[in-house]
């Protein structure tokens, strides 16, 4: 017998390395998941409802037919939510699996209590945090890990468009990951071929792959906040122009950050923390000069002093994610390093931000 209510906690992500270049088949990045998340709170109840507390969104009314939901709102900011929520019913419906009307609740802790975002990839939480909630009320013995994934995929991949799925994978599986892109456009297309959601879930999808990394345990993670975020989609559009423009140099940096990726990732397997930092270094290197080709700002002012202050102190660092502001990421070899760093980020003006990776 299924419970009357539960709530699901899904952790918000953090790229470590591997950005832009991900974006492109069977190009690695690696990505972790972190310990703010985003909690959903479904509940069988006689009418269907939905409130979006962040949006102050309350109590918004709902209905599902011909495999699509509506919900009851001319708000554009629900569209992630419906279609996570279309997805989950209409996989449900085609696995002949009865469900009821009920009462979803929807509450994100990834950004600052002050409202400011600190880029931890909060339409991706949402989505798999609802898509995981659904199918945990009404078939909670056959939810897997990858199951949430490639429905919250699907669901992501169809209100954005375009998006290496990363964020959706590490709210999905937890951890660290080495990730490598289903690719938007196939599957977008996929998804407007076929009569049967189940048959896309249950395909090969060519271009996916993904596996854990291990973290040594004489590594230390530190991220720090440099103020306002950037708009990931506008510097990913500016950075794939350089694709079509000067396909040399848009070629010689994903050569780069394969390299830098590959070294990363082998310094986590082989617990070598010189070429973890090597790795983060080398990809610091690429995004910059990526960044410089394509006239675009993705190493910001205070990015460059956030790196900086953590090559200064024996580690190495890097922006996280599409650059142009947000967080940073840092790699230190003692604990007494870290702890000098997020000192000397603090005195520069860099909040440290008190996140740690989050096992599923």
């Amino acid at each position: 017998m299924s419970k009357s209510s539960l709530t699901i906690k899904t952790p918000g992500k953090l790229m470590i390395a591997g950005e832009f270049a991900v974006l492109e088949p069977y190009k690695k990045l690696a990505v972790m998941a972190v310990n703010r998340f985003v909690s959903t709170m479904i509940e069988k109840q006689e009418t269907c409802s939905l409130s979006l507390v962040n949006f102050n969104l309350i109590n918004l009314a709902w209905h599902f037919e011909d495999k699509e939901l509506h919900i009851d709102t001319s708000d554009k900011r629900v569209h992630f939510v419906e279609s996570a929520m279309s997805v989950s019913l209409q996989f449900l419906e085609e696995s002949q699996i009865p469900w009821q009307p009920f009462k979803l609740t929807v509450k994100s802790e990834l950004d600052d209590a002050s409202g400011v975002k600190y880029g931890l990839g909060s339409s991706a939480a949402v989505t798999v945090s609802v898509v995981e909630a659904i199918l945990t009320m009404f078939m909670p013995d056959e939810v897997t890990s990858e199951l949430v994934f490639r429905l919250g995929a699907l669901s992501h991949a169809r209100t954005q468009g375009n998006g290496s799925g990363a964020d959706v994978a590490a709210s999905s599986f937890g951890g660290v990951l080495q990730y490598a892109s289903f690719q938007a456009y196939w599957l977008n297309e996929q998804y407007k071929k076929t009569d049967r959601l189940l048959d896309l879930v249950e395909a090969k999808w060519p271009y996916l792959s993904l596996r854990p990394l291990n973290v040594p345990k004489d590594i230390y993670i530190c991220i720090g906040w440099t103020g306002k975020p950037a708009s990931t989609p506008k510097l990913v559009d500016q950075v794939l122009q350089l694709k079509q423009t000067q396909s040399e140099k848009f070629n010689a940096f994903l050569q780069a950050s394969e390299q830098a990726v590959d070294k990363f990732i082998n310094g986590m397997e082989q617990e070598n923390i010189d070429l973890i930092l090597e790795g983060i270094k080398e990809n610091r290197q690429a995004l910059r000069t990526v960044g410089e080709d394509a006239n675009v700002m993705i190493e910001t002012p205070q990015l460059t002093n956030l790196c900086d202050l953590a090559e200064a102190h024996g580690g190495a660092g890097k922006p996280s994610g599409a650059g142009g502001g947000d967080s940073g990421i840092a790699f230190m070899p003692t604990k007494e390093s870290a702890k000098q760093l997020l000192h000397a980020w603090q005195q520069a003006g860099i909040k440290p931000l008190n996140l740690t990776i989050h096992k599923k």
